[in-house]
């Protein structure tokens, strides 16, 4: 789709426009990754799943946590005030 200015909008274009990258006309084939796809585990996230299995997690905070976030009274000015002081502290 064009657009110029803001009366004027070219509808759908097709498919095979000019946006193909074939240039020979031979049809693209599948390659595999030589790679593979990979990813990493961040420590901080280990620790959340040892948490998690070891029951460290402390149920009675996390509930008290989500029904205040739910009621709309987690977030309080005193709260918001010491997150920028503490911020500020590793600002500075």
């Amino acid at each position: 789709m064009q657009i110029h200015g803001s009366s004027h909008v070219h509808g759908p274009h097709s498919l095979k426009g000019p946006y193909s990258n074939h240039t020979n006309g031979a049809r693209p084939t599948a390659r595999a990754n030589a790679t593979g796809d990979q990813f990493e585990i961040s420590a901080a996230a280990e620790a959340a799943a040892q948490a998690v299995e070891t029951g460290d997690i402390r149920a009675d905070l996390v509930n008290r946590v989500r029904n205040e976030i739910a009621a709309g009274t987690y977030d309080t000015p005193g709260k918001f005030e010491a997150a920028m002081e503490r911020l500020l502290d590793d600002v500075v």
